[in-house]
């Protein structure tokens, strides 16, 4: 049978089959969408935190090889105490006065000490030159040091540090305790330079750093 778009009956009816399944999918395709953007979202976290704390560092000294205190600037220096003779010098003579050091209780580092600096008041002073040794213990400072190591050679200008010779300190153990000390002697000479009725201040920089 012929319908009145000219196709059979068959044909019209195969073709408005087709034409429903075409819908038919459309309508799929238009739910498969409106399910993906009705999907739930998960999510999830983690967090990590860090605490840092700066350590500790400081030297002390002692000029009697018991009592430790802090000398941090020339205004605050130490009075080394030079043997007999020093406040009545002539050439020749030799005078020595015993510096111990050591890094206080809490530090958290060891050290390298370096003598940084030499300054004598008045600066063009002349007449005297001075050297620094370590030696054994704090008794063993004298004009002639028992078993020295010179970490600034004898007959230095007192406005000099050249070839200065750095040494450690280590923490204490444990570090709620001040380190072992290190024991210094300072070696003082006089020359055929030194002028009659004059005077001088000396002060060194002992200067530590954190290892």
């Amino acid at each position: 049978m012929t319908g009145p778009t000219g196709m059979t009956t068959g044909e019209s009816s195969s073709r408005g089959g087709r034409r429903k399944l075409k819908a038919i999918l459309a309508g799929g395709l238009a739910l498969g969408l409106g399910g993906t953007i009705t999907l739930a979202a998960w999510n999830d976290s983690e967090y990590a935190s860090g605490t840092f704390t700066a350590g500790s560092f400081s030297m002390e000294g002692s000029t009697d090889g018991t009592t430790y205190a802090e000398h941090p600037t020339a205004g605050t220096a130490a009075a080394l105490a030079f043997s007999t003779g020093f406040d009545n010098m002539s050439p020749d003579d030799v005078v020595a006065a015993p510096f111990a050091v050591r890094l206080t209780a809490a530090t958290t580092y060891d050290a390298t000490v370096t003598v940084a600096s030499a300054t004598p008041a008045p600066p063009a002073f002349a007449g005297l030159t001075y050297g620094i040794a370590t030696v054994p213990t704090f008794g063993d400072c004298a004009p002639t040091p028992t078993t020295p190591t010179w970490i600034v050679a004898e007959g230095t200008a007192l406005d000099s540090v050249a070839g200065a010779v750095s040494f450690n300190l280590t923490q204490g153990t444990p570090p709620t305790t001040p380190g072992a000390p290190v024991f210094l002697c300072f070696v003082v000479t006089a020359d055929a330079g030194l002028v009659q009725g004059t005077s001088v201040t000396e002060t060194w920089q002992l200067l530590a750093e954190s290892v």
